[in-house]
């Protein structure tokens, strides 16, 4: 299915900034994605390109505190 990429916004979180890209697919739909690195990466679909967006927002934050938590951890053991 072929996508197009329709929006972009930053957001800082915990004084970092991450990058949020929102696509259409041919279908209509759209989906959110943020990278962390090559293989870590957050994926949302939504309905819309407001509804992808949102979802992808609501859900940064703990996707950006459960990666540090990890790294707290990984660095105490």
């Amino acid at each position: 299915m072929k996508e197009s990429l329709v929006h972009q916004k930053t957001v800082e979180i915990a004084g970092e900034s991450y990058l949020i890209s929102v696509y259409s697919r041919t279908d209509g739909r759209h989906f959110a994605r943020t990278y962390f690195s090559d293989f870590d990466v957050i994926i949302n679909d939504g309905l819309s390109l407001l509804d992808a967006l949102a979802k992808q927002e609501e859900l940064l934050p703990l996707a950006v505190n459960s990666r540090r938590l990890m790294r707290e951890l990984n660095r105490k053991s």
